[in-house]
């Protein structure tokens, strides 16, 4: 999958809200965006997306293993680099 910066985007939006839920920052007279929840669905909606992408992406190259997935997974957080 190639790189999509609106993505990161989307990420740094969802960050900021949990972020700023953390620094006791409040939106007046909304229940919509109290507790940083919005942040925390956000998040997980781009991860489910990104994940469901790189399998597909897989399996539709007839190179899908779970165990490579997450053996990839593993090997690049610990060496630092960015999560594709």
């Amino acid at each position: 999958m190639k790189y999509r910066p609106e993505i990161d985007g989307l990420r740094a939006f969802a960050v900021l809200g949990v972020v700023l839920y953390h620094v006791g920052f409040s939106w007046t007279g909304s229940q919509l965006l109290t507790g940083g929840y919005i942040g925390v669905d956000v998040f997980f909606v781009v991860s489910g997306y990104l994940i469901t992408s790189i399998l597909l992406a897989a399996e539709s190259q007839q190179r899908f293993s779970l165990a490579h997935f997450y053996e990839r997974r593993v090997r690049l957080h610990n060496s630092g680099r960015r999560l594709s």
